[in-house]
């Protein structure tokens, strides 16, 4: 329905009906995947095209498929549940009580970061900050279920993060040390490129795992250089002379309002500029 130019309030309900047909292009899965019938779904859906006025998909008997109007209402339907399930998740965080939550890829918590964050528990009145090692620190800051996230790769970030740079990783290539390419002082991309067992992706598994499977000669994967850190005397990190360096930010939705996470940000920079300086922080 339509009223002077403007269409009645939208339900997140009618939305999650119309995502789950879109999505599934079948109204007794979409009801599964809901909780409810057949027939609610396809109420809810019709109830919502009258609403508009637009027809968002086509059915017949034996198929349904979605017009142009219901794609582009289906990207926009994923935002604004995305957003609602934020905000949401926000809301609980902030009644509970004050806590930091910081997502951090695993393996890249050494070095600037760990500074960053004993200065910080340090200060006086600052509150709890608990680490989360995940491989989606990304999506955990962008629904809310981190405050900060310490990204580190070789890709340009989204413009709409805020970022502040903690540190680089050079490329190295882990190699079992009996290895042929295990005595070179440096490689190149194409000489790992030829090796059977060589992934250009480090997969999504503890850093001492990867090194395990490297060791076991299964694996020969590029990673940042302080993993050397970590490597026990049968495996070897030797430089990689094309690959790109990944760089280290501390990034942050500065649309997101939280002044504890500020707080943190600041000490942050006051920790890395005396890093650059290398004066003691006071």
């Amino acid at each position: 329905m339509w009223e002077s130019g403007r269409v009645s309030i939208l339900e997140t309900r009618e939305m999650e009906c119309f995502v789950a047909v879109a999505e599934s292009l079948h109204f007794g899965a979409a009801a599964e995947r809901l909780g409810t019938t057949q027939p609610a779904v396809s109420r809810t859906v019709a109830r919502l095209e009258r609403r508009l006025g637009v027809r968002l998909l086509d059915r017949t008997t034996r198929q349904v498929a979605l017009t142009p109007v219901g794609e582009t209402f289906l990207a926009d339907c994923r935002a604004i549940l995305v957003s609602v399930e934020r905000a949401a998740r926000q809301a609980r965080r902030s009644g509970q009580s004050g806590r930091l939550v910081v997502a951090v890829r695993p393996g890249t918590a050494q070095g600037a970061f760990a500074d960053v964050l004993a200065s910080y528990r340090a200060r006086p009145g600052s509150i709890p900050v608990d680490v989360v090692f995940t491989h989606m620190q990304e999506a955990a800051l962008r629904d809310g279920t981190a405050d900060v996230a310490l990204l580190c790769q070789t890709d340009p970030l989204p413009e709409d993060l805020g970022r502040m740079e903690v540190g680089w990783e050079e490329p190295v290539a882990l190699l079992p040390v009996g290895h042929p390419l295990a005595a070179r002082s440096a490689l190149k991309l194409a000489d790992l490129l030829a090796l059977g067992n060589f992934t250009e992706r480090l997969p999504l598994e503890s850093l001492e795992s990867v090194i395990d499977r490297v060791a076991l000669a299964d694996l020969v994967v590029i990673t940042g250089h302080t993993a050397r850190r970590r490597l026990g005397p049968t495996v070897t990190a030797v430089p990689v002379l094309d690959s790109p360096s990944a760089h280290l930010h501390l990034t942050w939705l500065p649309t997101v309002q939280n002044p504890e996470r500020d707080v943190l940000l600041r000490r942050a920079g006051h920790v890395l500029d005396a890093v650059r300086s290398r004066q003691p922080v006071h």
